[in-house]
């Protein structure tokens, strides 16, 4: 059944991980967690990796070897933006903050602030991406 709150434009999908439902059938996901589910997918697939849609993605999976510094976290808000932009246009993204408390772990935390396109509801997912520190990595930050 469909939430007659949330407009058809949001949208319903296959929930992800693809999993069954109760009655048997493939489990969907709706409204805002379709939405976060698809912002995830995205975040999470690096350019290339799908076959069929070589450009789809985003490119922060092009930092993984690469240290924490400042002039990194600015290229992977970047990097967060433009892929969000591209292939999410239910959400329009208004913040994007890449966070790393403690560089030598290479954990980044990436804060989206983002705008539901059709109810006007500001919303935030923070997204975690991790590096593969290397050698004097974390004397940069």
């Amino acid at each position: 059944m469909s939430d007659p709150s949330m407009p058809s434009y949001v949208g319903r999908g296959i929930a992800f991980p693809m999993r069954v439902d109760a009655s048997g059938s493939i489990a969907t996901s709706t409204g805002v967690e379709d939405l976060e589910k698809a912002m995830r997918v995205i975040l999470s697939t690096a350019p290339g990796e799908r076959p069929m849609r070589p450009e789809f993605g985003c490119r922060i999976w092009e930092m993984l070897f690469e240290p924490i510094t400042l002039n990194n976290l600015g290229l992977m808000e970047s990097m967060v933006r433009e892929a969000l932009a591209r292939w999410e246009p239910r959400a329009e993204v208004t913040e994007v903050t890449a966070v790393s408390d403690d560089p030598s772990t290479g954990s980044v935390h990436i804060e989206i602030e983002y705008t539901v396109a059709t109810t006007n509801e500001t919303r935030n997912l923070v997204y975690p991406f991790y590096t593969i520190p290397g050698e004097g990595d974390d004397e940069d930050i």
